[in-house]
């Protein structure tokens, strides 16, 4: 680092700061069943004490959750170490942003009535690098998340590219996918045009998105199952607004439950916004985005 940028290696950019809401088991079930999460710990408290723990738990994944303020909130929180460093990279033209990675160690569950707070450092923000978005610095930062009675129950290492974007021709590149060691299999599958489901290696089960771990069994053993690319769609929403110049709108986003049990987010093609419906058949198709990225995308299955 070089400069102003030097400053805020180690400094505090966010201070202890107590999310909004208890852990609680309503936001639990929604996210379950957003996300397909089947485990009977989050949800039945006999399935959770069975297995030793004292009731429900939620989630590991969730943890970021518990801490997450509505728009109004952050806007209204001025003066903060990490709004100075914002308003730095933006001075410099930094003015894009991707997440390019996420490291959680987690330290214990969380259950029902939990409150738990989050404090930011900066750990690194790196010199000048030349990517395919543009020029730009990536921005690490350590999230650690505390209970209420300050335990640290999470630890999360968040990396953002903030980058100046290139002239590029008219089409722009969409936002690349934030991949790591447990999801690049299923990405190189799809530049392969192949749709892919992670399986366990223990109990069989399948699960999307991908992780390190089964939530049914515990194994860390897996292999990947091809699916037959039929399926249905499970909720969908229709963005207008804000607009990217790498997609078309009106853009339908929908989560598709395929017919093999899992569930993803993709986008569907070939269909009117007013013609989609809740349990409508689609089958797979590709959209070759540019030369790195294939993503998968559905469209009604009767004009296959």
């Amino acid at each position: 680092m070089t400069g102003e940028y030097e400053d805020f290696a180690g400094r505090e950019i966010v201070p202890l700061r107590e999310g909004p809401d208890p852990v609680n088991v309503p936001m639990i079930r929604h996210w379950a069943e957003a996300m397909g999460d089947r485990n009977p710990v989050h949800l039945d408290d006999a399935a959770a004490r069975a297995t030793g723990r004292p009731g429900i738990v939620a989630p590991a994944s969730m943890t970021q959750v518990w801490t997450m303020r509505g728009y109004a909130a952050t806007v209204a929180d001025t003066g903060s170490g990490a709004q100075e460093l914002n308003a730095l990279l933006e001075k410099d033209g930094y003015t894009s942003v991707v997440a390019t990675d996420s490291e959680f160690e987690f330290h214990r569950e969380l259950v029902a009535g939990d409150r738990v707070s989050v404090r930011e450092v900066v750990e690194s923000i790196s010199p000048e690098k030349s990517t395919a978005l543009g020029a730009g610095r990536f921005v690490t930062t350590v999230r650690t998340y505390v209970d209420q009675d300050g335990e640290v129950v999470a630890v999360q290492r968040w990396r953002l590219l903030r980058f100046r974007p290139k002239n590029r021709a008219p089409k722009a590149l969409r936002p690349r996918p934030a991949i790591n060691r447990d999801n690049a299999f299923w990405f190189e599958a799809a530049r392969e045009h192949r749709l892919v489901i992670q399986r366990c290696g223990g109990c069989g089960t399948l699960r999307h998105p991908p992780g390190p771990c089964c939530p049914h069994c515990g194994s860390f053993e897996w292999d990947a199952a091809e699916a037959s690319g039929r399926g249905q769609v499970y909720s969908f929403v229709v963005n207008h607004h804000p607009r990217h110049p790498a997609f078309e709108y009106p853009l339908i986003v929908a989560v598709v439950e395929l017919d093999e049990g899992t569930r993803l987010v993709t986008n569907l093609a070939g269909v009117a916004p007013e013609e989609v419906e809740i349990g409508m058949p689609v089958v797979l198709g590709w959209l070759d985005a540019d030369p790195g990225l294939s993503l998968p995308v559905f469209r009604p299955q009767e004009n296959d």
